[in-house]
Parts: C-alpha cells; structure tokens; sequence
C-alpha cells in the first residue's frame, strides 16, 4: 500500500488509480464510522489552516468538519485574513504556516499558486479547488457514482458545459485513471485543452477508459449513467461573459428531455451552486437581464429524485477527510 503520510493532494494527475481507489475506500470507512458513531480521531492535536482567495460554502464547511472529526482545530483564512500576494510572498507564506500548522489547504485562482505552496511548505498541502483543477470535488463526485452504481468502470458520465477549466480538466483526468467512459459535450471551442486532452488519451489506454468529445447533447447523452453539470461562469470571471456563455451554452442545459434520452437509470449531478431557479441574487439578475429561470440545469431535473447533488456535496466532507487522515496520519 502507498504511503500517504507527508505526501501534498494537488491534483489528479500526480497519483495512480490505485492508490485514488486507496482514498476512496478509505472515505467509505470513514464515512460508515461516521453513521454509526464510531470516533476516528486519528490526526488528535494537530491544526490545520484553511488559505481562501475564493470564498466556499462545500469546501470550507467540510474541510472545517472534517478536521474536528479527526481531533484537529481549523485556522480559516478568508481573503482579508491573509498577506499572501499582497504584502508576503507566497514562499514566505508556506514557510510562516509550516511552522504553526500540520497541513495546508488553499482555494483560489492559478494551479501555480497552489504548487508554489507546496514546494515551499514542509507540510502536506492540500487542494481545494484552482483554476484549473478540482481534485478534493472530483474524489466527492466519483465516491457518489460508485454508491449509485456499486462500481467505476464503464460508466458513461457526460460533462454539459464549459469543459476548458477545473471541473472539466478534473473529471476528465478521474475518468481516464479509472476507467470509466468520459463525454464532454459542448460547443468545440469549449472542450478541454488538446495538451490535456492527449495526456488523458494516454492514460485512458492503460486503463480502458473512454474519452469522447461531442458536440450535439442529444446524441452526446445517450446511454449515459450521470449527466454532470456546473455553473457557466466561474467565480472570479467578469460579468461580462454572461451574455457570451448563455448564448452558446444554452443548448446544454440539463433538461428532462436530455434526462429521459440518457434512460431511466440516469442520475444528475452538480458541484454546486447551481442556478436552477431564481431564488438567487444572480438567478434573479440574469432573469432580468436575459429572460430565463434557470441556467445550467432546470429546476424540474435539479429537484428529481434522479438528482444526487446532496448525497455528493455530503461526500465533499468524507473524501476531504480521507485526504487529510491519509497525509496527516497514514491510511489505516
């Protein structure tokens, strides 16, 4: 078995199927102990900080949970809380907290941010989410697939949507390692990076996975075990891309149509927020704005029982957890 404990959680790439299976057991563990009441504080003592550039409700509620579970105290640093860019270097920042915490946790914009952590840090650095990868998300969305369906492989999960950025880099990457059948379906100028796109091809041999690149959603999800959906314009991206992402990502819309075509053993997930209606600021702005009630998925199919989105923004917390008892501590 690997040995995780020291080791930093970047992104997908750095790691073998065998040992992203390794933590997804591992989640499972902890999250059965977790329903039965059983305590597992295998990190006691230690203290972790939490580096935000980007505010979450999913990733810090579970990272702040999980850690207590474990017996650690959480330090949130929310983008007022830290010097880091501003008046200290990210390097002088890793050095500083290495000295007080046992582990690191950020969430913010460039992957060269987080990996600059990492580098300077003697303690394990831990991914939350960056531009261009969402590793702690996609271990969640994989120990979600894997309840609904008791296994990875073959499974046909089709990403809607903009797949040039974290979520689509991200699933893209998990599939191929894993084995299952991977379709970004999106308007070609809108798929992940060709670079990427061929790493992936390469892995994706080894394991027998597939990767397809469709345009057209109606044939895109046919026969499709999940049909994955985020947000159409990123945090941190202006509002000026809006007008731009509904006109051309409109056609992806989850809708029950694009549902009932996949077949009836479909489930539907979403990393949240998502705008499915307009009990949101922004669901509301863009109502007035553009004329439509919902975006990226339609409130029919985001309230269906084939929606998991719950059971996955639950497993954000075991997987996290798992993340950080393996680094911290060692997998038991």
């Amino acid at each position: 078995m690997t040995d995780w404990k020291g080791r930093d959680f970047l992104k997908l790439l750095d790691h073998s199927a065998e040992e992203l299976t390794a933590l997804l057991d591992y989640a499972a563990e902890l999250k059965a102990q977790k329903r039965a009441g059983i305590p597992h504080r295998v990190c006691e003592g230690k203290n972790v900080a939490l580096l935000f550039e980007k505010t979450s409700t999913r990733t810090r509620c579970a990272f702040e949970v999980a850690a207590a579970d474990l017996g650690m105290s959480a330090v949130y640093l929310d983008p007022s809380g830290s010097q880091m860019g501003k008046k200290e270097s990210i390097a002088d920042t890793a050095r500083v907290l290495s000295r007080m915490f046992d582990g690191i946790e950020y969430r913010g914009f460039g992957q060269s941010i987080v990996e600059e952590l990492a580098a300077k840090a003697d303690v394990p650095v831990w991914n939350g989410l960056t531009n261009e990868s969402h590793p702690t998300q996609v271990l969640a969305d994989f120990m979600t697939v894997r309840e609904a369906f008791g296994t990875l492989k073959g499974i046909k999960l089709v990403y809607l949507g903009d797949a040039r950025f974290n979520m689509g880099n991200s699933l893209m990457v998990g599939a191929a390692k894993l084995g299952l059948h991977f379709v970004a379906s999106a308007p070609a100028a809108y798929f992940p990076d060709p670079a990427l796109i061929a790493q992936c091809r390469e892995l994706a041999a080894e394991s027998g996975a597939v990767l397809e690149f469709i345009e057209d959603p109606k044939e895109a999800v046919r026969g499709a075990h999940v049909l994955y959906t985020d947000v159409w314009v990123s945090m941190g991206e202006p509002a000026e891309v809006w007008e731009e992402r509904i006109a051309a990502l409109s056609p992806y819309r989850v809708t029950q149509e694009l549902m009932d075509l996949a077949g009836e053993q479909c489930r539907f997930m979403h990393c949240l927020p998502s705008f499915h209606d307009l009990n949101t600021g922004i669901g509301r702005e863009i109502y007035e704005r553009y004329g439509i009630d919902c975006m990226e998925v339609t409130d029919e199919v985001f309230e269906s029982p084939a929606s998991i989105v719950f059971d996955e923004a639950e497993n954000r917390m075991h997987t996290i957890k798992a993340v950080m008892a393996a680094t911290l501590a060692g997998l038991r």
